[in-house]
């Protein structure tokens, strides 16, 4: 019994987590690609309740999910949004190469994505779930507020994952953000902090790939691998992200 009375939801209510939590951590790709079928209530009741779980700053809970999924304001608002990830997406095709040098070699990881993200903005319009984490803000924006809302939307990642379905977060919606207040009445002191797109999986998640700990784990000083950061045997790697020589050098 939790302290307030109520039924522990957490041991009565969820079902079993089919995914080790190490495992999610590890195999939560981004998911562009849905079934055409809808994300049942449960489903998002399980869901949403992990993604609150989220910690924040003096336990305020300032985020807010707004779930939209087939009403009249859902379809207008994955419109405005999907026609903003369109128009992004092209810009970023041309001045990203996504159609010269690898992106033009049929198999290449670069062709892959192009194609993934082409999909992903063409069929925007009718994800199953959309959905808005907002973070209501309790004084003037501040370097660190991101830091009461993604924890939350990363537990939100994870907990969809563990149920066999997938998301991506974006922040298409930064382009359409008046449209979208207008649209479903948000106050101007919320920030609409990204774009969640949720559903089962057309495709399979699997291990993500990042650049090896040593580039990305420093030990003492800025720099200088930890001596223990190895990978585990098998990891596979990305080049993408910027080299690590185009990093800032250490201050004296």
């Amino acid at each position: 019994m939790a302290v307030d009375g109520s039924a522990d939801l957490a041991a009565t209510e969820l079902p079993p987590d089919t995914v080790g939590l190490l495992e999610g951590l590890t195999t939560t790709r981004a998911i562009r690609r849905y079934r055409n079928e809808p994300v049942p209530a449960e489903a998002l009741r399980t869901i949403l309740f992990a993604a609150t779980r989220g910690p924040s700053g003096s336990n305020r809970q300032p985020f807010r999910f707004l779930v939209l999924s087939d009403g009249p304001l859902a379809a207008r608002a994955k419109q405005l949004i999907g026609t903003a990830a369109r128009n992004l997406w092209s810009g970023k095709r041309g001045a990203d190469g996504y159609d010269s040098g690898s992106g033009a070699v049929a198999d290449s990881p670069k062709a892959r994505m192009a194609r993934t993200m082409e999909h992903y903005v063409d069929t925007f319009d009718s994800v199953p779930v959309l959905i808005l984490p907002c973070l209501v803000r309790y004084r003037a924006p501040t370097p660190s507020e991101g830091a009461s809302i993604y924890p939350a939307c990363q537990n939100l990642l994870l907990a969809a994952r563990g149920l066999g379905y997938g998301g991506a977060f974006t922040g298409f919606n930064f382009a359409v953000d008046a449209e979208l207040r207008e649209l479903l009445g948000i106050p101007a002191d919320v920030l609409i902090a990204g774009t969640i797109t949720l559903g089962r999986p057309a495709g399979r998640h699997g291990p993500v790939r990042r650049r090896p700990m040593r580039e990305l784990v420093y030990a003492e000083r800025w720099g200088q691998p930890a001596s223990w950061a190895i990978d585990p045997a098998g990891t596979r790697f990305t080049s993408a992200g910027p080299p690590p020589q185009s990093e800032p050098t250490a201050s004296a």
